[in-house]
C-alpha cells in the first residue's frame, strides 16, 4: 500500500477512505499506546529474550520490533546529521503496548516501564540511547510552558542525539531564540552554548 494509506491504517482509520482525516488536529482516539525504544550494541542472551517474550504475554496488545542497523548506516559519521545512532549499533528495539479502554492505562504503562527497566543490562549505556520518533516523556520533559533549562533537557537530549545535542541547542538558539516551536521535549534555547 502507499505510505499515506499505511498512515491511515496504523491510526485505525479506513485506509481507502478520505485523506482529510489526517488534517484533524484533535482526532477521536480509538486506542491508547505507550512506546519506548532501545539501541543494542552486543548480542542479547537467549535467556533475556525468552524473559522478554514471557513478559509480553502479560498484556493484551504488546508489540516488540527489532529494527536492524549497521551496513551503510555505519558509514555515515555520527556527527554528520542529527541522528547519531550509527556505528556500533546492531539494531534498535521498539517496544509498544496498545489498549482500548482508558481504565487500562495504569496497568499498561506500568508494564512498559517494568519491561524497559528489565532490558537495561542488555542495551546501550552511557547514555542509554532512544529513538526520537518514539518520544518517551518518562525520559524527561520540558516545563508546561514549553521552556526547559539546558541541564534539564540534556538528561533526555543526549539519549536521542548523543554528542549532537549541543549542536542542536546552538542551532535552536540561533534560529528560534523565542522558542516559538516547542513541545514536551523541544530542544532548549541556551545563550551560553
Amino acid at each position: 500500500m502507499k505510505w499515506v494509506q499505511a498512515t491511515l491504517y496504523f491510526f485505525q482509520l479506513p485506509y481507502n477512505g478520505s485523506l482529510s482525516s489526517l488534517l484533524d488536529r484533535n482526532p477521536t482516539r480509538r486506542y491508547h499506546f505507550k512506546s519506548v525504544s532501545d539501541y543494542v550494541t552486543k548480542p542479547i542472551p537467549e535467556s533475556a529474550l525468552q524473559e522478554m517474550w514471557r513478559r509480553a504475554s502479560e498484556v493484551d496488545l504488546p508489540y516488540i520490533s527489532f529494527i536492524p542497523h549497521g551496513g551503510r548506516m555505519s558509514e555515515i559519521s555520527e556527527s554528520e546529521i542529527p541522528y547519531p545512532h550509527r556505528e556500533g549499533k546492531s539494531f534498535f528495539i521498539s517496544y509498544e503496548v496498545d489498549w482500548i479502554k482508558e481504565g487500562d492505562s495504569t496497568k499498561n504503562i506500568e508494564w512498559m516501564r517494568s519491561l524497559y527497566k528489565y532490558m537495561a543490562p542488555y542495551v546501550s549505556k552511557n547514555p542509554r540511547g532512544a529513538y526520537i520518533n518514539y518520544r518517551d516523556l518518562d525520559l524527561g520533559q520540558n516545563r508546561i510552558d514549553g521552556s526547559a533549562s539546558y541541564e534539564e533537557a540534556k538528561v533526555w537530549g543526549v539519549k536521542y542525539f548523543n554528542g549532537n545535542f549541543d549542536r542542536l541547542v546552538k542551532v535552536k538558539s540561533k534560529v528560534d531564540p523565542s522558542n516559538f516551536f516547542n513541545n514536551e521535549q523541544t530542544i532548549p534555547v541556551h545563550a551560553h552554548i
